[in-house]
């Protein structure tokens, strides 16, 4: 390890920390040159390999992630101006699948209207694997693009499981404020914990980190946590 890297540990001492004191020790353990993203690993007492355990859902976080977001909407007519409207970076059909089909790849979220799945559910092997699918679980599968668009431009993140039952979620920048800081992380932790699949017994939220981009990881009370938003 680096000096910054040692010196930033001595911040962060070996026990569970309450949320508020965690976004607290994250930013002054903080010393990256550039403003470090800060985010959320959480480890789920689920079973990913089961279908009707996979835990999926959005989080709208109040004060956003600090991030610019790029937003590309299949569309045609009408709903094709309603996203231009409201701000979509790139709005089309049939153009927007060739492109993606010969790699381009320019864009942080994929927002569809239902009529076109079909054609946009080809482009699997291109979006799948990034997880830019559009999906109605999540909110990007909808007649309402210009509602999808904002929504996304005010803050509102995705989050899926991994293989390894883990839910990465960015929260927001070194930057932001403690208290800005707190209210994105207990956004994502209500809107995770109220995700729990009604076949997952036993404990449920196994553990969570908090840390920035380049930073050791605070490690949170997950139990606290648990009772806080169940």
């Amino acid at each position: 390890m680096g000096k910054k890297m040692n010196a930033a540990l001595k911040n962060v001492e070996p026990r569970v920390y309450g949320l508020r004191e965690a976004v607290e020790t994250v930013k002054r353990s903080a010393f990256a040159k550039f403003d470090e993203s800060v985010d959320l690993a959480l480890r789920l007492g689920i079973d990913p390999k089961r279908s009707d355990q996979l835990v999926r859902g959005t989080a709208a976080l109040p004060h956003g992630t600090g991030k610019k977001v790029r937003v590309l909407v299949f569309a045609k007519g009408e709903k094709e101006q309603e996203a231009r409207q409201a701000g979509a970076d790139y709005v089309g059909s049939d153009d927007l699948m060739e492109k993606i089909k010969g790699g381009w790849m320019d864009f942080d979220c994929a927002i569809s209207t239902p009529d076109l799945m079909a054609s946009v559910g080809k482009l699997g092997k291109q979006l799948g694997p990034r997880g830019l699918m559009p999906n109605p679980k999540t909110g990007t599968v909808t007649f309402e693009v210009g509602k999808a668009v904002a929504d996304i431009r005010k803050g509102r993140v995705e989050f899926k499981v991994e293989k390894a039952g883990i839910v990465h979620v960015l929260v927001g920048k070194v930057s932001f404020d403690p208290a800005k800081l707190y209210d994105n992380a207990s956004a994502i932790l209500e809107s995770v914990i109220k995700a729990k699949p009604a076949s997952c017994k036993g404990r449920y939220l196994k553990s969570a980190t908090i840390t920035s981009t380049m930073g050791p990881g605070v490690k949170l009370d997950t139990i606290a946590l648990t009772k806080q938003w169940s």
